[in-house]
């Protein structure tokens, strides 16, 4: 059976013995929902990111949504086939009840990795990744989804860092009215937008503020607001205070990229972009103009 016949049979419920059909060669990151290896598939040959997602955390999750009928991590995942975003090869459930996912095996850095070891690597890339980043985060939102965890760390670069992947639909949700109410407190706190942190009612545009922060990181080297711990009480603060404009930290940075990146951490949500279209054409301009600045 091929790939594609192995994995329908996959959707259609069969569980898998994880151990047999992959040889795991090492784990790349172990998150505090999943556990992530990089494998080999014993049948087809092929090198692979094997997603395993823990069982109790994941019911847990679901279990916020449910009666809504929210489609699964991996059902989201799969939906997606754009050179900006990871590729989702299948998915199913293994003999141990957990859901798994398995999808294209990215050898690159993190955004976060680049930005915390403050990598030169960066230099002269930042408006091509910048400018990809934007162009996933559109085609999730263009399908109807809310990615709700938009920060560095789920963007993978390629070695050379000229051009990068959005990754991890594993808190994402259809953009629909009932799964916007207020109380879904979910995502990474020190790029929540303040409507999720005060509990009020949420849509797409709270990831365009989370692709604010992380776009002002990606050149500043600097959050635009204090650095919090995991319990996200550091994140109330978003939106209070006006950040440091961006070119005291990169004083070459073109000006309508700054007002572009400025205009995504708005804390009403309704002075943001209303679109990741409309970020990418107020950007266009320098786009096509001599991209030294960035």
């Amino acid at each position: 059976m091929g790939i594609g016949g192995f994995f329908k049979s996959l959707i259609e419920g069969g569980k898998v013995d994880i151990s047999r059909r992959y040889e795991i060669l090492r784990e790349a990151v172990s998150g505090t929902m999943s556990s992530f290896h990089m494998a080999r598939d014993r049948q087809t040959e092929q090198i692979v990111g094997l997603k395993i997602l823990d069982k109790e955390k994941t019911e847990q999750l679901e279990m916020r949504f449910r009666g809504l009928n929210k489609p699964s991590e991996g059902e989201i995942s799969a939906k997606f086939n754009h050179p900006r975003i990871v590729t989702t090869y299948g998915y199913g459930i293994t003999t141990k009840g957990e859901q798994f996912i398995v999808m294209e095996y990215l050898d690159g850095p993190g955004l976060n990795s680049l930005i915390i070891a403050r990598s030169n690597l960066l230099d002269g890339k930042r408006l091509t990744l910048l400018t990809q980043a934007a162009e996933a985060l559109s085609v999730v939102h263009e399908a109807g989804f809310i990615h709700r965890d938009v920060c560095p760390r789920n963007f993978v670069c390629s070695k050379d860092a000229t051009s990068l992947k959005l990754i991890d639909f594993g808190l994402s949700v259809p953009a629909r009215k009932e799964f916007m109410q207020p109380g879904i407190r979910t995502g990474t706190p020190n790029y929540m937008a303040p409507e999720v942190v005060r509990r009020k009612p949420t849509d797409h545009r709270l990831d365009i503020f989370a692709f604010g922060v992380s776009m002002y990181e990606m050149f500043a080297f600097e959050l635009p607001w204090q650095r919090g711990g995991g319990d996200g009480l550091a994140a109330m603060g978003h939106g209070t205070t006006a950040p440091k404009p961006l070119e005291h930290y990169y004083p070459r940075i073109h000006p309508k990229l700054r007002d572009a990146i400025h205009k995504c951490l708005e804390a009403d949500p309704d002075k943001r972009f209303a679109s990741m279209k409309q970020f990418l054409n107020a950007i266009r301009v320098v786009r096509h103009e001599d991209v030294k600045h960035s």
